[in-house]
């Protein structure tokens, strides 16, 4: 059974939100606030995380960012239609995916296993392709492990899934909507800056000089492309 941690400082949201997972075979927590959020996380075993932006005590933005200086577990924000910019923010600091309140209960949780599935298969599930390699990069599949000019490069969930389709397919250009369909395995919705903070985040974790990426290319008006290199 899947935990997932429920942070919102609107009870009422908390247990709609509880009625939904539950019933869908989930173990939920609830948390009111961004500080409540990290001490629940410190303590127990949580696959998925929902958190709220606004937020008193500690907002979602802060909790995100100290969230991920030790983990990488899967965090979907719950967002207001006003709070453009916070989606960015929080896709900045290490958000996977958000969604709009009012929620539609079935988007909610199509998201929610999506991340999952993806974080799960991370994790070391069944054994699938061999090893990628690019020029400097390395990724194992078996290992679910990046390595970028020899060293280490941890990633989140849907950051390993992204290079991980573009090493599949080098020289391919994927425009947004594209990667968006293949990653998130959602509908492209509002895709274009999702999947633009995404890259900004491979490359500032895999390349030398990130404002002049070697391998994660972006091609004017259609998309992004991983360069062939030997």
């Amino acid at each position: 059974m899947h935990t997932i941690l429920i942070c919102d400082d609107e009870k009422d949201i908390v247990a709609a939100l509880k009625i939904y997972l539950e019933a869908e075979g989930y173990r939920t927590l609830a948390a009111y606030s961004g500080a409540e959020a990290l001490e629940t996380l410190a303590r127990e075993d949580v696959q998925l995380v929902l958190l709220d932006v606004m937020m008193p005590v500690m907002d979602g933005i802060t909790a995100m960012a100290k969230l991920r200086e030790t983990s990488n577990v899967p965090v979907i924000l719950l967002t207001a239609k006003s709070e453009d910019t916070d989606k960015v923010l929080g896709l900045n600091v290490g958000a996977d995916d958000y969604v709009t309140k009012p929620f539609n209960p079935v988007e909610l949780l199509a998201r929610v296993r999506s991340q999952l599935r993806r974080y799960l298969q991370l994790g070391g599930g069944e054994v699938k392709s061999g090893v990628l390699v690019c020029g400097g990069l390395t990724l194992d599949d078996r290992t679910k492990t990046v390595t970028a000019e020899g060293e280490s490069v941890s990633l989140t969930p849907t950051e390993f899934e992204i290079l991980k389709l573009l090493m599949q397919h080098p020289g391919e250009v994927f425009s947004p909507g594209a990667l968006y369909r293949r990653v998130w395995n959602d509908e492209p919705y509002g895709a274009e800056s999702t999947v633009a903070v995404h890259i900004r985040h491979l490359r500032e974790k895999l390349e030398i000089d990130p404002a002049h990426p070697r391998y994660i290319k972006a091609v004017w008006g259609q998309g992004y492309k991983l360069e062939k290199r030997d």
